[in-house]
This record gives structure tokens, C-alpha cells and sequence, in this order.
């Protein structure tokens, strides 16, 4: 029985030796691999892609706006779209300078639309005579795009020869005015000279210019 003690006691020492060195080595791992803490947060997202902390990507996170998108083939700014007959206040004064070859009539485009307008080229223009309607041709001064701000009027020039024949010619009774790429006209009384000369029939002696050609005092 007192050697079976021995025994017994020899194996519960060397059990005891074994687990004293089990926990020393798992003590001396932890401590030597140490677990980095988490850095405070800069603002920038880690290397290889976003945090799960922010938004799922393909939309805008909770409570933001997305842009609005300019419509395809615009810079998103709207097009100036074209002054028509209904923006437009049209008026006729006589402009004649003395000494001047040919007299003049100028016609005023006034833009009351409330918003900006593009307005170029040659309006129509015919004026009624005692002899019927008598078509202006087109001078040929070059044509420049121009657009109308709001409350603003452009001008364009009607030259026409004086009546020197000392006879009654032809008796001029009114205006009609067609804005550029308009049909729809609109008819003025006659500012200029009462008469026109006879002419032989082989052009119009009246001429027009194309917008902007004429000032206010012209």
C-alpha cells in the first residue's frame, strides 16, 4: 500500500508540472502577439474599397438629394428660343435724314414676352399703294444673330425714294410687318412720305435691312 501511495502522489506531481507549463506557454503567446486597437477614423476610406458603415454604392445615402441631370445635348442652360409675332410690339416712325438720297422709315421690334428672344435675319415687309401691294427687297447687308432681352427692342431700316416727279405718284396707304420665320403679320398706318415715284415695273424702289441694321435715332 505505501508504494501504490507513492506512486499515486509521483503521477499528481507530474500532472501538476505538466499544466503549469501548458498555461505559461498560452500566456507567453497572447503577449507576444498582440491585437492592434482600432485607429480613429480620418474621414478617408481604407485601402481596398468603402467601410460597411457607409452607403450601398448605385445610390445616394439616406437623406441626400441627387443631382438634377440637363436634359441630352444641352449644357444645361435652356435654348434661347425665337421671338414670334405675339412677344413682339411693332411699331413704324419716319427717320428721314435731309439731304439724304433715299428717305427712311424704321421699324421698332419691341420684346414684351417677359423672357429673352432670338430674333435675326429679314422681316417681310410690303407696303399698300393705290397701285396694290409693293414687296421690299432685301438689301445686302450681311445678317447677324441677336437675341432680345426682355423689354428691349432691335430695328431694321426701310429706304425708299422720294417722290421729286412733281406728280402724285403712287399713294402709299399702309405697312404690313412679318417678323423673321413668322407668318402671322401685322399691319401698321404709314409713317413716311405720302407718295412713292412711278416707276417702269422693274423692281421694287423699296429696300429693307435686316435686323439690327437701324438705330433708334436712324
Amino acid at each position: 500500500m505505501r508504494v501504490r501511495k507513492l506512486a499515486f502522489a509521483a503521477l499528481a506531481v507530474v500532472a501538476a508540472l505538466s499544466l503549469t507549463a501548458c498555461q505559461d506557454d498560452a500566456t507567453g503567446t497572447a503577449q507576444g502577439a498582440p491585437i492592434a486597437a482600432p485607429t480613429a477614423s480620418t474621414g478617408a476610406l481604407p485601402s481596398g474599397g468603402p467601410t460597411s458603415s457607409g452607403p450601398a454604392s448605385g445610390g445616394p445615402g439616406k437623406g441626400s438629394t441627387p443631382p438634377t441631370a440637363a436634359p441630352a445635348g444641352s449644357t444645361g442652360a435652356g435654348k434661347t428660343a425665337k421671338c414670334r409675332t405675339a412677344d413682339l410690339t411693332i411699331t413704324a416712325a419716319d427717320r428721314t435724314i435731309t439731304g439724304d438720297a433715299d428717305n427712311t422709315v424704321v421699324v421698332e421690334l419691341k420684346n414684351h414676352s417677359g423672357k429673352d428672344c432670338t430674333l435675326s435675319g429679314f422681316a417681310g415687309v410690303d407696303l399698300k399703294t393705290s397701285a396694290g401691294t409693293l414687296s421690299a427687297k432685301r438689301s445686302g447687308e450681311p445678317v447677324v444673330a441677336g437675341v432680345v432681352r426682355s423689354g428691349k427692342s432691335t430695328y431694321f431700316g426701310i429706304s425708299y425714294p422720294a417722290n421729286t416727279s412733281g406728280g402724285s405718284g403712287v399713294r402709299v396707304t399702309g405697312l404690313v410687318v412679318t417678323p423673321p420665320d413668322e407668318t402671322q403679320a401685322v399691319t401698321l398706318p404709314w409713317p413716311g412720305a405720302g407718295s412713292l415715284p412711278v416707276t417702269d415695273g422693274s423692281g421694287s424702289p423699296v429696300k429693307i435691312g435686316p435686323m439690327g441694321s437701324a438705330g433708334q435715332g436712324e
